[in-house]
């Protein structure tokens, strides 16, 4: 009984502790916490990043597309740089610059 009369007024109100509970509840334990909040918001924000950057590859590939289809010259062109073809009566050196070495 002695030590129930230590205890501050204060620590024995229900209604703190049960605020006091519900704090730590929300803010560490819920499935919904702040800290796991805080992860899926920069997971998003680098997966938002990644949808920029991809649909700026799309855009290219399709202008690159659209020029293949229109242009013969540009079809000559891609097979000779991506594909290292050749006509028949050419002869094809490949130079290659040497590593660096870091």
């Amino acid at each position: 009984m002695k030590y129930i009369n230590r205890i501050p007024s204060w620590l024995k109100n229900k209604y703190l502790i049960t605020i006091a509970f519900f704090a730590v509840w929300m803010l560490f334990i819920d499935q919904k916490d702040v800290l796991s909040d805080f992860e899926r918001r920069s997971k998003l924000e680098e997966l938002e990043k990644s949808q920029q950057h991809l649909k700026q590859l799309i855009s290219a590939s399709r202008q690159e597309l659209d020029l293949l289809k229109n242009n013969a010259e540009s079809i000559e062109k891609y097979a000779r740089e991506k594909y290292m073809m050749k006509k028949d009566n050419e002869d094809l050196f490949i130079v290659k610059s040497p590593p660096e070495n870091k």
